[in-house]
């Protein structure tokens, strides 16, 4: 058994709790054993579950692994704190707001021999299987991906290209490596409207356009339009509500990676592609600035 705590008691942090509480029959989440929570609130407990201390958490031996669920901003450090106390990590995206600390991170997980985790759950979502089944075997001609959805605080959050990387994370797993060309980003600020702009090539030099929208009262919604040699693809498959939530298979992933049940190859695979976001991220970042 696996001792668990959850670090933030936010709407994905109460969801870990639940999962963590809850975990599917005869599943690798079976091997997870919730040991406590950490908050900067003072509650006492959640959902029946104790309050710990950060330093108690990070000195207990009963605590073998953290699930990060804070504000963006706070990733890097809360990952860098229990690595370095030789806990295994599992932590909602982005890992870290820049590339250079997301390969340090990398790099201690692999000198402390720990599990370290990124939560995908976007690539998890049946909306998401559905989009890969239909893209799956097609050659792209040109595609854009359209965000929108209500304004995040960009000081908690990190740059957009950083709080929608479930975004360039879907683009990155349909269509390969692709190579930022140019990135722009409008903001309105009085209004709290931004929108980013960002232009890729793929590896067969065919153009892909991302759009993070933001604004009050903007709902949330992702369009698409990709053409392809044998057709167009304009809207997003019909899906259905899936047995088991994004978050659930998420955690048990993360539980197979515990018990060694997850293959050196698809390990491999897994870090180039969230490295490789963050990469592109900050790059977005960089020409957005300049």
């Amino acid at each position: 058994m696996f001792g668990i705590v959850v670090v933030g008691i936010g709407i994905a942090g109460s969801v870990r709790i639940r999962d963590l509480q809850n975990p599917l029959q005869f599943s690798p989440s079976e091997s997870l054993k919730l040991a406590g929570f950490v908050s900067r609130r003072n509650l006492g407990q959640f959902n029946n579950v104790k309050q710990i201390d950060l330093g108690e958490a990070l000195k207990s031996e009963e605590v073998h692994a953290a699930f990060i669920c804070t504000d963006n901003q706070n990733h890097e450090e809360s990952v860098r704190q229990f690595l370095e106390a030789g806990k295994h990590v599992l932590v909602e995206y982005p890992m870290a707001l820049s590339a250079d600390k997301a390969h340090e991170l990398w790099t201690l997980s692999e000198q402390k021999g720990k599990v370290l985790h990124v939560e995908h759950i976007e690539l998890l979502t049946e909306e998401y299987k559905e989009l890969k089944k239909e893209v799956d075997g097609k050659q792209l001609m040109e595609g854009i991906l359209h965000f929108t959805g209500g304004p995040l605080d960009e000081q908690r959050s990190g740059f957009s290209a950083f709080s929608g990387i479930s975004r360039l994370t879907w683009l990155v797993d349909l269509f390969g490596d692709l190579t930022v060309t140019s990135a722009t980003i409008e903001e309105q600020k009085e209004l709290n409207y931004s929108k980013l702009t960002a232009h890729f090539l793929t590896a067969e030099n065919r153009p892909l356009t991302w759009v993070e929208e933001r604004a009050p009262g903007m709902k949330r919604n992702k369009k698409i339009h990709f053409s392809f040699t044998s057709g167009v693809l304009d809207a997003m498959p019909a899906s259905t509500r899936a047995n088991v939530g994004p978050f659930m298979q998420d955690q048990n992933i993360f539980a197979k990676k515990l018990l060694g049940q997850v293959s050196t190859e698809d390990l491999l695979a897994e870090k180039k592609r969230i490295l490789k976001c963050i990469y592109l991220a900050e790059e977005i970042k960089k020409k957005c600035e300049h």
